[in-house]
């Protein structure tokens, strides 16, 4: 039985809400807005795409040098539940903001820059999210819940895609005949993701209780001070605890792997595989059913044989999966070999999620898992630069599936390094 089954419910509604500006607004609809319609007849040497990659590549460094701190922060004023609250509801706002992005390319640069500033306070959110999953958990079932959070997230980002392609996008207007002058339309779904994000966003602010800070586990220190004790951290980590240090190095690697699944699979499907574009629509959102599901049941494993099984498993039978379309031809192949290699995305991103909340002790939850989010940043130009070297090489994007392989192989080899057995902190500390 899984404690606390309301602060359980309430705390995967964020990640259900959260997919609006992940799916909708990043990957799939005001991204493609931008960069199609906005930026088309952008003047200078640089197409909107690649503005977009340098607003993108701003806002990963950005976290990167933000995330450690902000959580470290939040861990020792005592503020978990504030510092979600306060990010969460700057993400909605700079949503809502998206509207008046007109389709005009005087108005690209309003555009870039709320996604980037909105890329940074979500990806902030979830440092403190993602370290609540101890307090809504136990030892006994912390894989689950982390599978059904993911999962949750997976399956509300379908919904709302769904909801914003047939209601507003698709023809002329969608299903309520919307307006399409000057993007009027796309605009309109910006303010909807934003207040779906609102809504699923309250009850694990309501629910969830503030966590006392321990100052035995995290000093307060001023903003600047804190980078000091940061490092401070990291090198008695590295002395003392290095199977988290390793642990944060490996899914770094395998996470990036992870990401380029997604990223590059509909680039795939059409050019080496020959879907057409409305095949690649069903395709996408049956992968994140399946990988919904993968994350869902393998919560019960994790909570039965450990994170670092599920992981292991889950990178092995992808890097398989992944060798057979290298001779696989035609469609057919792609969709049983191409949503095997879905199934396990969501496992190992929940049990990785899993892992992390294990190795940390009581009250360093906020710090750690911003180093999480720095260290996948640092590495998350790995999958696409060896995807797009390995397609050039091979001359088809078919041997780009390699290159998303090698980061994967990485991820697992770091991950093997890591100690085997494993006790969760929380149980340690209790137990005295």
């Amino acid at each position: 039985m899984i404690a606390h089954r309301r602060q359980v419910v309430a705390w995967s509604l964020w990640d259900w809400g959260s997919a609006a500006f992940n799916a909708v607004i990043v990957t799939f609809i005001f991204s493609v807005y931008l960069t199609d319609s906005v930026g088309e007849d952008v003047p200078g040497p640089f197409s909107a795409s690649t503005w977009l990659g340098f607003a993108v590549g701003a806002a990963s460094l950005t976290i990167a040098v933000l995330a450690p701190v902000m959580g470290q922060q939040a861990d020792a004023s005592g503020r978990r539940k504030r510092s979600l609250a306060l990010l969460t509801g700057a993400v909605i706002v700079v949503t809502a903001l998206l509207f008046f992005v007109e389709d005009d390319y005087h108005f690209l640069w309003l555009g870039l820059g709320l996604i980037a500033i909105g890329t940074v306070l979500f990806e902030l959110a979830q440092v403190p999210y993602f370290a609540m999953l101890r307090q809504v958990s136990t030892p006994d079932d912390v894989g689950r819940v982390s599978g059904i959070g993911w999962a949750a997230g997976y399956l509300g980002g379908i919904v709302l895609l769904l909801i914003c392609f047939f209601g507003f996008i698709s023809g002329e207007g969608g299903l309520l005949g919307l307006s399409t002058e000057n993007g009027f339309n796309v605009r309109l779904v910006a303010l909807l993701a934003a207040a779906w994000f609102l809504v699923f966003a309250i009850p694990v602010l309501r629910a969830v209780p503030e966590l006392p800070a321990d100052a035995s586990a995290v000093p307060r220190a001023s903003f600047r001070e804190s980078y000091r004790v940061l490092f401070g951290e990291v090198r008695q980590m590295w002395r003392e605890d290095r199977a988290t240090a390793k642990f944060l190095i490996a899914s770094a690697l395998f996470r990036d792997g992870l990401a380029g699944v997604f990223t590059f699979g509909a680039v795939i499907a059409v050019s080496v595989y020959d879907f057409e574009d409305d095949t690649v629509i069903i395709f996408g959102i049956v992968a994140n059913v399946i990988a919904a599901a993968g994350a869902f049941f393998a919560g019960r494993l994790d909570d039965s044989f450990g994170p670092r099984r599920v992981i292991v498993f889950s990178l092995t039978a992808m890097i398989v999966s992944g060798v057979i379309l290298l001779f696989v031809q035609g469609s057919g192949g792609f969709w049983v070999f191409g949503l095997i290699l879905c199934l396990f995305v969501g496992p190992a991103q929940s049990a990785s999620r899993t892992y992390l909340t294990r190795l940390t002790l009581p009250g360093k939850e906020g710090q750690n898992f911003g180093l999480y989010a720095m260290t996948g940043r640092a590495a998350s130009f790995l999958a696409p630069t060896l995807f797009g070297l390995c397609a050039f090489l091979g001359d088809d994007d078919r041997w780009g599936i390699v290159g998303i392989m090698v980061v994967l192989a990485a991820g697992l080899v770091a991950l093997l390094l890591v100690p085997a057995e494993l006790r969760d902190k929380a149980r340690v500390v209790a137990e005295g």
